[in-house]
């Protein structure tokens, strides 16, 4: 997999893990093997056992195999695999972008970002989506034709906690169930991930990007997708939940005149490249004031 830092050097990653998801979503075999893995009821009989003691053993290992680097964690009190999984990081670890007009990333991943077309429709990897199918609400859909979608992959080695992106008001959460296949950029070859995988999402209220809908999006043998919340009034920085074991994504959906995505994110998507990004990292601003700038 391809991604590139916000200082412009590519980075190539090709694990083992991409090499058996191949397998699995190139071959007939594997397809059908993926039709029991993806499941929601084997991600929650996993999920029981992360969050039991038995699964202690695993730390270890996880940690060491994904190069996890310890001194950015509270690395202690953890009674299962999932209390390392949902870590918390230290504090300062994460410089939270507190200019007003600046769009943060809500959590550590890798970047995409599309332009929604005039009939609510997006593509990736030459599969076509719309919003409605996201949301399953044809009328909230409606009012982000022309706006657009951007698309934050964790991996299993980032931080799995993520935050508010400003200051707001959210309304309740709306769960939409699913399977699970993974969110590694291979399955998007395959199967319409972001539309058929189990999501939660809400609408949001910001200060400063007016309505924005944010979706949690759940992966192979993500436990549980766990928001802190249900209507709430938040402030920028302010941890909204985790994810569980397993990669996981965050997307955003942003009105056309109200948000800009970063020129290099833009860039980058169009020739197919992710960008890694950190929480609180700056992706975008206030489209006002990215146009005023343009034309000073």
């Amino acid at each position: 997999m391809n991604y590139r830092t916000r200082d412009g050097i590519e980075h190539i990653e090709t694990t083992s893990q991409d090499e058996l998801l191949k397998k699995l979503y190139g071959s007939a075999i594997g397809r059908f093997s993926l039709k029991i893995l993806t499941q929601p009821v084997l991600s929650k009989i996993a999920g029981k056992f992360l969050d039991s003691s038995l699964s202690k053993f695993l730390i270890e290992p996880f940690l060491n195999s994904n190069n996890i680097d310890r001194n950015q964690y509270i690395m202690e009190g953890f009674e299962c695999f999932n209390d390392c999984f949902t870590r918390q990081i230290k504090e300062g670890m994460r410089e939270i972008d507190r200019t007003p007009k600046h769009l943060i990333s809500p959590c550590d991943c890798k970047v995409l970002s599309y332009d929604i077309e005039p009939d609510a429709t997006f593509i990736i990897k030459n599969t076509k989506y719309t919003v409605a199918s996201l949301l399953k609400d044809k009328k909230l859909a409606e009012r982000y034709k022309q706006g657009n979608i951007t698309i934050l992959r964790l991996s299993v080695d980032d931080y799995h906690r993520y935050c508010y992106i400003d200051d707001g008001c959210k309304t309740s959460n709306r769960f939409i169930s699913g399977i699970l296949h993974t969110v590694n950029p291979i399955a998007t070859e395959y199967a319409k991930i972001y539309a058929e995988n189990s999501r939660e999402y809400t609408l949001l209220h910001t200060k400063n990007f007016g309505d924005v809908i944010q979706i949690e999006v759940g992966a192979l043998l993500v436990g549980r997708i766990k928001n802190h919340h249900n209507k709430h009034r938040f402030k920028r920085g302010e941890e909204k939940g985790m994810f569980e074991y397993g990669g996981s994504t965050i997307v955003l959906i942003t009105n056309k005149d109200n948000v800009k995505i970063d020129t290099d994110i833009l860039e980058n998507t169009a020739l197919g490249v992710e960008t890694k990004v950190k929480m609180g990292e700056c992706i975008g601003c206030n489209y006002s004031q990215n146009h005023s700038l343009t034309n000073s």
